[in-house]
């Protein structure tokens, strides 16, 4: 009987296997990448928003500032001319001068204001200010020389004609109409601010449970690889199929945490050039380095895909902790599959950054966690309780830091329960250790 020539078709296998996994893991990366990019493109176009915003909103006080200098100058006027009128002292026609010298470059640094960006209707309503605004002074000038030359009559009579009174008001409204376009230019450069931002934290969330993902596929990946060669392959080819399975994972352990640190790096420039959006982009940045610290305890052995949660405690706590500051944290060993540490790591985080900024820690209190099993299966229960000597309250809406822990704990496959008290906030945490492949 002819023999199978099993020395080959072996290779062919484990060569075919190889370029499944390769693409594979290229997929999953092209995947991220094409994820990280949009989130680049809504965050610069939300910085690039706000500051369309902060420009609009200067060049539209500017522009009501010299409307109303226009408005100021022609009311002092028309006042002055009344003065001179009734007690013939000269003295009154002083805001009516300043008020000629003024309007005329209040005027010009309007029309530079509006430039070739007005609509139809601003360059309409700045031609009728302009010649409302000189046959206002126009007026006032011919009566004041009616005055001045002594026909007190005849000027009298320009009084009761009402003429100067029309074209004040037609001045009043042009005026008053202008104002009311910048406004609403104003308030649609803001709606088109906040519909930007409004964008950025769905978009960044969605990316982070992509990571989330990824990682957690990827190192399924990687397992069942390492699985299915020391399955196939003989004793002799064993060692051979774990280094090539420890390869695998560190190579995606290496993409991996370079994405994050490309994330960080790109959300702290965006930060340096902005200052006004350092707040959210702080926010972004803290939650993306618990991914990672989440992502660096899980890298302990690439052979057992497990991290010790004392250990992400410690670590998520790490940051945070001050001698002044009371922690006890208390519990058995407990190794947590690798699908679930980061999640469970977005949660210590926000658990933590919500006690440094409103909880426990922020009013010198004290933090103790502990945690038990229950059950065959088994079921973790861990307890995060914080005493605050001025007590604690839930936020009046539903935050970002919210879902994220909501959505955590759906891939925890748990639940997790908050409660305040005036002592404090205490939250509690169920969740399965078995984990599926």
């Amino acid at each position: 009987m002819p023999r199978t020539d099993t020395t080959r078709s072996e290779p062919a296998r484990w060569q075919g296997a190889n370029w499944i996994a390769r693409l594979s893991n290229l997929g999953l990366f092209l995947c991220v990448a094409a994820s990280l990019v949009a989130a680049v493109l809504v965050i610069i176009s939300t910085i690039d928003a706000e500051r369309d915003q902060r420009a609009q909103a200067q060049k539209t006080n500017e522009i009501l500032k010299e409307l109303r200098n226009v408005g100021h100058a022609a009311l002092n006027a028309e006042t002055a001319e009344r003065g001179y009128f009734i007690t013939l002292d000269k003295r009154y026609l002083a805001p009516y001068r300043v008020g000629s010298e003024q309007y005329g470059p209040s005027l010009n640094r309007l029309r530079a204001l509006i430039g070739e960006s007005a609509t139809a209707r601003q360059r309409e309503l700045l031609i009728d200010i302009e010649q409302l605004s000189a046959a206002k002074f126009d007026e006032i000038s011919d009566t004041v020389g009616l005055i001045e030359r002594g026909e007190l009559i005849e000027a009298r009579t320009r009084f009761l004609s009402d003429e100067g009174q029309e074209v004040m008001n037609r001045l009043r409204r042009s005026l008053a109409e202008m104002e009311r376009i910048e406004q609403d230019v104003l308030d649609g450069a803001m709606a088109r601010s906040a519909k930007a931002e409004s964008r950025v934290l769905p978009l960044l969330g969605l990316l982070l449970l992509m990571l989330i993902g990824a990682s957690a596929l990827g190192l399924k990946q990687a397992a069942q690889a390492a699985r299915a060669k020391s399955a196939e392959a003989h004793a002799a080819d064993l060692s051979e199929a774990r280094d090539r399975a420890d390869l695998l994972a560190r190579e995606l352990n290496h993409r991996v945490k370079n994405l994050f640190a490309v994330i960080l790096a790109i959300v702290r420039l965006s930060s340096r050039h902005a200052p006004e959006a350092s707040e959210v982009t702080d926010s972004i940045a803290h939650r993306i380095q618990a991914l990672l610290i989440a992502h660096d305890v899980t890298q302990g052995s690439t052979r057992h895909s497990i991290a010790d949660l004392e250990t992400l405690i410690e670590t998520t706590l790490a940051p945070h902790r001050a001698d002044h500051l009371g922690c006890t944290i208390e519990g058995p060993t407990v190794d947590i599959p690798s699908a679930k540490v980061q999640p469970l790591g977005l949660v210590l985080h926000e658990l933590a950054t919500n006690a440094v900024k409103y909880g426990a820690w922020s009013q010198n209190g004290s933090l103790t966690i502990s945690w038990a099993l229950q059950g065959p299966e088994p079921t973790l229960e861990l307890q995060w309780r914080e005493y605050s000597p001025q007590g604690c309250e839930p936020g009046t809406r539903r935050g970002f830091g919210t879902m994220l822990m909501d959505s955590s704990a759906r891939q925890l496959q748990g639940e997790i329960a908050r409660d305040f008290t005036p002592d404090g906030c205490h939250v509690r945490i169920t969740f399965p250790l078995a984990s599926e492949i």
